[in-house]
């Protein structure tokens, strides 16, 4: 397994078991496969574990998993979906989502906590889901007032190694979030040739997730790239129910010529587009979906593999899938 820098972490692996998976998030799976699937990619290099209070159960299988004594090279990161709550609680908020964190995964510290919430401008309106946007949306002055000094008195309380961002806000408030001190020691990125958010995007501007990725790595912020294969849009078949009008459905739709080049090419689209995804400039390490072993081996075999060759990336790219 590759490994590469991510911010004040050091050296982690390029491939992250992402908790979304293990959690059921992806697709059901039992939990002694969730179990076996987070050993099996511990004994396979993996170094980072990246979950949420919000994914399921990946904590609580973390926690039964390693009964409060991992592997001393591993790393956790969790993540609280703020929102914005009432001026003056968000310091509250953010350290009972990590105690919570902490009793459940038995761990005594994490190495990465992330605001989890879109960040928006403060009298931003969303084209889709605005009259809940308290609930999903930090404004910008309580990132900046009360979010970072939060984060900031964790650090230096040891509970947390670093903070970060999950950068699938408001572009311009995500921006301006990687070039204003104090900033974020990571951030989470989309990563696919789609450059595609899917169901998780509620607002109308271009996405614009490369440019991020060029000023996170500008100002030396670490990357975690997240939805390589674009919550299944990007593999054979989505392996959950949804809606023909999904999002996510609909970028499947649009893929159809994606998986008709690798069909081509005698290749899985999933490995395709994990390779894709390990091949973008900027990002340190890649965010695994996967629910199962045999789902994890597809990525390792993707990382072991290398980034996609020249003439392939210009047949992905011919095809006009970006966002």
């Amino acid at each position: 397994m590759q490994t590469a820098t991510l911010g004040p972490l050091g050296k982690v692996s390029r491939l992250t078991l992402g908790g979304g998976g293990i959690g059921q998030i992806w697709g059901p799976t039992d939990r002694a496969e969730a179990r076996d699937t987070l050993h099996a990619a511990v004994e396979a290099g993996i170094t980072l574990i990246d979950t949420a209070p919000m994914y399921g159960t990946c904590e609580a299988i973390i926690g039964e998993t390693f009964a409060g004594a991992p592997p001393a090279h591993l790393r956790f990161t969790s993540k609280h979906q703020l929102g914005s709550p009432p001026v003056g609680e968000t310091a509250a908020r953010l350290e009972a989502s990590l105690e919570a964190s902490l009793a459940t995964m038995r761990l005594k510290h994490i190495d990465l906590f992330f605001l989890h919430s879109n960040i928006a401008p403060d009298n931003y309106a969303y084209a889709h889901g605005d009259a809940a946007r308290d609930r999903f949306s930090t404004r910008w002055s309580i990132y900046r007032d009360e979010v970072i000094p939060a984060f900031e008195r964790l650090k230096a309380q040891g509970r947390i190694r670093a903070w970060g961002i999950t950068g699938i806000g408001v572009p311009q408030s995500i921006q301006a979030a990687l070039t204003q001190a104090p900033r974020p020691d990571v951030v989470q990125v989309i990563t696919n040739l789609m450059d595609s958010a899917g169901g998780i995007r509620r607002f109308a501007e271009p996405a614009a997730p490369r440019p991020l990725l060029a000023a996170a790595k500008s100002q030396g912020v670490g990357v975690m790239g997240i939805r390589a294969v674009q919550a299944g849009a990007l593999t054979a078949a989505i392996d959950r129910p949804l809606s023909p009008n999904h999002p996510d459905s609909l970028d499947y739709a649009r893929a159809a010529p994606f998986r008709a080049l690798c069909e081509a090419w005698g290749q899985d689209p999933a490995l395709i587009a994990h390779r894709y995804a390990l091949g973008m400039e900027g990002v340190d390490t890649l965010v695994l979906g996967v629910k199962n072993r045999d789902e994890l081996a597809q990525a390792l075999a993707a990382e072991a593999a290398g980034p996609l060759p020249a003439d392939q990336l210009h047949e992905i790219e011919q095809l006009g899938l970006r966002t």
